[in-house]
């Protein structure tokens, strides 16, 4: 077996409503067409990867995330071309950024769900792992 790149990320959600504004409308993926899965959802295109929003049913247990912010924690990263610009429109929507530095050039924020999510400036070979 061989495997041949990233397809996608997957994050469950419980407000699909709010995760569309985070996602679209604040990090700028682009939606892309979602077939009907029986579950509400969004689907969006980030460069060659894809994420996937999955409005979770009440009562669905997916786990809990983590207790505070922390790159320690499970995360998808993302990369991105401006990292003070990143962190000043993040913080002006009021989002907490647990940031490196300009030098460094990474950040972690966390989606309404409280998923980590990694924005990542590029780095020659290093840009966007995490």
């Amino acid at each position: 077996m061989k495997v041949l790149r990233g397809h996608h990320v997957s994050f469950a959600v419980r407000d699909l409503a709010a995760s569309r504004r985070f996602y679209g409308e604040l990090l700028g993926f682009g939606e892309i067409a979602r077939p009907e899965l029986g579950v509400p959802g969004t689907w969006y295109r980030v460069g060659d990867t894809e994420v996937h929003l999955i409005q979770t049913p009440a009562g669905f247990e997916t786990g809990a995330p983590p207790p505070r912010l922390s790159p320690l924690a499970n995360h998808a990263a993302f990369q991105i071309d401006d990292y003070e610009a990143a962190v000043s429109a993040l913080r002006a929507r009021g989002l907490e950024v647990l940031e490196t530095s300009g030098a460094m050039g990474q950040l972690w924020i966390r989606d309404p769900d409280g998923n980590v999510i990694e924005l990542i400036r590029a780095r020659g070979d290093r840009a966007a792992r995490g």
